[in-house]
C-alpha cells in the first residue's frame, strides 16, 4: 500500500464510503480505485487528486497533504544517479536492495533524516 492509498482508505473509512460508491462519484472503476489504494497502480494524476479532494470536500492543509502524498506514492520508482557521485549511486543501489528488510523504525528514521535535510535547505 502506498502513503496515498493508506490516506485514501482512511478518508473513505472515516466517512463510511464504499469503494464502489466513491469510484462512481469520481469517474473511475472500483477496480482502479482498489488498485490505487493497494499500490498496484502508479501515482495518481493531479486531475484525479483534485477530484478526490473535491469529493471529500477537504481544504487547505489536508488537500496539500493529499497532493504531497500522491507525489510520494509511485510504487515503482526509478532513481537516476547519472552525474552524481559514486557514493550516491552506491546509496541508491543499497537502498533498492535492502528496503524490504528495513524495519518500520529504521524507515521512519531515514525519512526523518531526509525531512531534516530538506528543511535545512529551504530558504527562510
Amino acid at each position: 500500500m502506498t502513503p496515498f492509498g493508506a490516506k485514501l482508505r482512511e478518508l473513505r473509512a472515516a466517512r463510511g464510503v464504499s469503494l464502489k460508491v466513491m469510484a462512481e462519484a469520481i469517474g473511475v472503476s472500483g477496480a482502479y480505485l482498489s488498485a490505487l489504494e493497494h499500490g498496484r497502480r502508479g501515482a495518481p494524476t493531479w486531475y484525479l487528486v483534485q477530484r478526490i479532494i473535491t469529493y471529500f470536500n477537504v481544504i487547505w492543509d489536508e488537500a496539500e497533504d493529499l497532493e504531497r502524498l500522491a507525489q510520494e506514492s509511485d510504487p515503482r520508482i526509478t532513481v537516476d544517479t547519472a552525474g552524481l557521485s559514486p557514493k550516491a549511486t552506491q546509496l541508491a543501489n543499497r537502498l533498492a536492495r535492502h528496503i524490504g528488510t528495513l524495519t518500520e523504525a529504521e524507515i521512519t528514521a531515514l525519512l526523518a533524516l531526509l525531512d531534516a535535510h530538506a528543511g535545512a535547505r529551504r530558504p527562510r
